[in-house]
């Protein structure tokens, strides 16, 4: 088996294994074929990755025309880093989600559940290493389907109407999208990415205002899909109300496939020489900069603890967007948040969903003394939170840094007002939780110590995701050395 092949190998593997799921009985073996058949997606996207490394990046052919008439997938470290990274959060979540995904959905639709989530991320896959713009459309379609199926599978009321908000909203940004396509290949003649931008660097001064209405449909349409501040407004209910792995797959997972897919808008149709031309980016960096700060001070005034997640994501999603908007100086640090917030995110929606489901409580105030009750898995949480709130060592740390130092040098001095601002307010609601949780004798007052705390065996997905996340802090700066090898 050729290792070229291996990311569409890993996408039909996917597909393949959710056709499975009907035809399965017993859910065991349900959620065993679904981890193996991650676990294999997995070890195919680290050796493809070493390939990568020794050969460089690589055009797959899919099918017997080559392009710009066929399809293809490009292989580069950033896709090859992005497979490793959605696979490898999808392992954890789904291991986390064997021993307790029954308390959140009726035993019936386990299997549906496990056919929508390979669905999901095999549609992500599917995003991030095409390069034919319209296949890209395709399975943002597929993958905003399985993403609703997540939300609403739980089959309460306040599922399916977040369910529904989220499916209208998403359906309004690939409408834009679908139109910015369109705009592109009227004034291109190609759907592949490397000959869209051939055309494009050789005529786009011919055609300023209709690239200026394609930048502006692509960052509206792609913005409602990752949550950019201020079109987030699906996400707390989505999120909030869907079961825990749904909401750690999403705010990991979903959000950051359409990103990647921005940064190849902007990158590889465009070209940097190309969106200089065009305020563009001065605009992401405004939204992103408002999502920043006003994300955060939305969590500061939530009283359920998946709902500060939940915002705490548009304001994470915002230092993403931040970093994009520095143009070519913060590209690097966009990708390098996407890898350390989604294995952060991850951790803290598994964490709140334990705690959700051993108390029965989901409001802060209920949870008072919860430290006593569940020490491991508050601690885990609270360790989590760290990096949201940028303690050194922690990948959001290290993003906050390196963002600051990127507008330094892009003489935006003003601009490290606002991530020493958001930090402070990250704080501001996350470290009551553990305090209130650990700490104040009425708070303690009839807990029982470890009365409520998971089995090791629940707990250590999280952990490998708090474990990973120091890994990705320590290591950070070969990471973002290996990203910007991959982005020249």
């Amino acid at each position: 088996m050729p290792i070229d092949s291996f990311p569409l190998i890993s996408v039909l593997l996917l597909f393949i294994t959710a056709t499975l799921m009907p035809l399965i009985k017993k859910e065991k073996f349900a959620k065993g074929i679904t981890l193996a058949a991650f676990g294999v997606c997995f070890s195919m996207f680290i050796i493809t990755l070493n390939y990568v490394l020794s050969k460089g990046g690589y055009y797959y052919r899919i099918g017997h025309f080559s392009s710009p008439i066929g399809i293809e997938f490009y292989v580069g470290l950033i896709e090859c880093i992005m497979g490793i990274l959605f696979t490898f959060v999808a392992i954890m979540v789904l291991w986390y989600s064997i021993y307790n995904i029954h308390h959140d959905i009726s035993k019936d639709k386990i299997n549906l559940y496990y056919l929508l989530v390979n669905i999901l991320v095999g549609s992500l896959l599917g995003i991030v290493f095409s390069n034919d713009i319209f296949n890209v459309f395709v399975f943002i379609e597929i993958g905003n389907l399985a993403s609703c199926g997540i939300v609403v599978i739980k089959d309460k009321k306040e599922n399916i109407k977040a369910g529904m908000k989220y499916l209208i909203m998403s359906c309004l940004g690939s409408g834009l999208v679908l139109m910015g396509i369109a705009f592109l290949y009227s004034i291109t003649g190609h759907l592949n990415m490397t000959y869209m931008h051939e055309v494009l660097a050789q005529n786009y001064m011919d055609y300023s205002k209709i690239i200026t209405i394609v930048l502006g449909l692509f960052t509206v349409g792609l913005g409602v899909k990752s949550a950019m501040f201020p079109l987030h407004t699906w996400l707390p209910d989505a999120h909030s109300n869907a079961p825990t792995s749904s909401s750690a797959l999403l705010s990991s997972l979903v959000l950051k496939g359409y990103v990647w897919f921005f940064i190849k808008v902007l990158y590889r149709i465009f070209g940097k020489e190309i969106i200089v031309n065009f305020p563009i980016l001065n605009v992401v960096l405004l939204l992103g900069s408002l999502g920043m700060i006003l994300g955060s001070i939305f969590a500061i005034y939530q009283k359920n603890i998946k709902r500060v997640i939940a915002y705490s994501t548009v304001a994470q999603m915002g230092y993403i967007f931040f970093a994009l908007g520095l143009g070519e100086l913060g590209l690097a640090i966009a990708v390098f948040h996407i890898i350390g917030h989604a294995v952060t995110k991850a951790a803290l929606f598994l964490c709140a969903g334990s705690i959700i489901q051993s108390t029965g409580f989901k409001n802060l105030e209920d949870l008072r003394g919860i430290g006593r009750e569940m020490p491991y898995t508050l601690g885990l949480f609270f360790v989590a939170s760290l990096s949201m709130i940028g303690i050194p060592v922690l990948p959001g740390f290290i993003s906050k840094w390196y963002l600051a130092l990127a507008s330094i040098e892009t003489n935006r001095i003003m601009l490290i007002g606002v991530i020493l601002i958001s930090s402070l307010l990250n704080a501001v609601y996350y470290f009551p939780i553990a305090i209130n949780g650990y700490f104040g004798e009425e708070n303690l007052i009839n807990k029982v110590n470890k009365g409520k705390e998971k089995p090791f065996k629940q707990l250590l997905p999280i952990i490998i995701l708090v474990l990973a996340m120091f890994f990705i802090g320590i290591k950070s700066r070969d990471i973002i050395d290996l990203i910007k090898s991959g982005l020249v």
